[in-house]
């Protein structure tokens, strides 16, 4: 793609890595067949190919974003999907994210959308706010259905409330700061778990599980004093200086445990999170404080399974005879390129492992964009739920709480974490929400 940048505009890094960026792409439109949202709409604007002529546009007027602009960024997932497809190397999630921090210095949202967003960055990066949010939200839910028949912003509030669980976890007894000591003789390694925001509240378990299959395993683990949410959540929304706070924050709680009694890996339960973490390198690039450190963190970081992979986890206690869908979260697919391991795992465990069909797309959680486009989310969720119903599992597995999230909304069939699965086989307890169907 030919750009007309001047010089002026190539001396801000961020304009100059976009520019990179858009000079691959070569117009071939091969995103538009993987695009959830083109596969939706069918709007050449609502695909990346569609986006990145307006970003393009955008960025080289140095022109403020406008409401069509506004509209259709906002209209994509992030889930990365065209960056598995592209063939000429397009790095789309940095454009977009450019992207997306341009519109929040140079846009004004409606009051409703502004609200909106500054609540969820204030409540959703915070655990002890998120419960709070949650206990409210407990008693506002019989009025989700009239809010959504309203439409607009009290669609979004209504379709808030809707994802809410109907009753929250008490604290996991295994919450951080913590260090959990290896649970055979000989320590293989030690490793860093990031505890992070709404899955501890949603879901202790996944982290729980995790700790005890690693422990069985020889691993000492550490919830370090300090660390919190990746980032992830107000880096989508544009919010490029609470991202940049919250990476700081994490990169400086794991320094420390590098360079006190030292980190073989820093684990991530919940795939979106660990694309973030991977990325902490290139957001921080230009911080001479950080920009060491926070490539040391990336590069040490690894999905759970990711790391399971190479680690011997002995003979499953027991077969569990059930077959399971497995759900490749996007981040998990795209961001990360981990594909295969989660799968491997769950068969040499003794599960019968089916794909899902369209597994590419999108489930519509993206963070939190089932709440900021709800229609698009819905029917996303649909879709999915729909294709994973095709492969008659007894249960569906997953790496990511925001895809357990949405798509356990859509369906009966019981929806749990990879690791809480392997735990179990290996020697741990049932998963909550899964004795019915073991015992059946």
């Amino acid at each position: 793609m030919q750009t007309n940048f001047t010089a002026e505009q190539l001396s801000d890094s961020a304009v100059a890595e976009s520019e990179k960026i858009l000079r691959k792409c070569v117009h071939c439109g091969f995103c538009t067949a993987t695009c959830p949202t083109f596969t939706l709409l069918g709007d050449e604007l609502d695909s990346p190919r569609g986006r990145i002529y307006l970003i393009k546009d955008m960025l080289e007027n140095s022109r403020p974003a406008d409401a069509r602009v506004v509209k259709h960024i906002d209209r994509c997932l992030s889930c990365l999907s065209c960056m598995t497809t592209c063939p000429s190397g397009v790095h789309y999630m940095h454009l977009v994210d450019h992207a997306r921090t341009h519109i929040e210095n140079t846009y004004r949202r409606p009051l409703s959308d502004r609200l909106l967003r500054e609540l969820l960055a204030f409540v959703l990066p915070h655990p002890g706010r998120f419960r709070l949010a949650l206990a409210g939200a407990f008693f506002a839910r019989p009025v989700a259905g009239l809010l959504k028949m309203f439409g607009g912003p009290f669609a979004k509030m209504g379709a808030m409330l809707d994802l809410a669980p109907a009753k929250a976890p008490g604290r996991s007894h295994m919450a951080g700061p913590a260090r959990f000591a290896a649970g055979t003789a000989e320590r293989k390694g030690r490793v860093a778990i990031l505890s992070g925001c709404a899955q501890p509240v949603l879901k202790p378990s996944i982290n729980e599980a995790t700790i005890r299959l690693l422990q069985r395993a020889g691993y000492e683990i550490v919830l370090p004093e300090g660390e919190g949410c990746c980032g992830a959540l107000v880096h989508h929304m544009g919010k490029e200086d609470a991202a940049l706070e919250n990476a700081r924050r994490n990169v400086d709680a794991w320094t420390r445990e590098i360079e006190g009694e030292g980190l073989d890996a820093i684990l991530i339960t919940a795939s979106g999170c660990g694309t973030t973490v991977k990325d902490y390198g290139f957001m921080l690039r230009e911080d001479p404080a950080y920009a060491e450190k926070a490539a040391r963190v990336a590069g040490l970081t690894k999905d759970i399974t990711e790391f399971l992979a190479g680690v011997q986890l002995g003979e499953p206690a027991f077969a569990p005879n059930l077959t399971v869908a497995y759900h490749s979260a996007c981040s998990m697919q795209h961001g990360q390129k981990i594909t295969r391991e989660p799968k491997d795992l769950l068969k040499a465990a003794g599960f019968a492992v089916r794909d899902v069909p369209e597994g590419h797309l999108c489930c519509g959680s993206a963070g939190t964009y089932n709440i900021l486009q709800p229609e698009l989310a819905t029917r996303l969720r649909d879709r999915k739920v729909a294709n994973i119903e095709k492969t008659s599992p007894d249960l569906i597995a997953t790496g990511n709480i925001g895809c357990m999230t949405q798509i356990g909304k859509g369906t009966a069939i019981p929806i749990v974490h990879t690791a809480e699965l392997l735990d179990w086989v290996y020697g741990g307890p049932v998963p909550e929400g899964l004795e019915q169907a073991y015992l059946a």
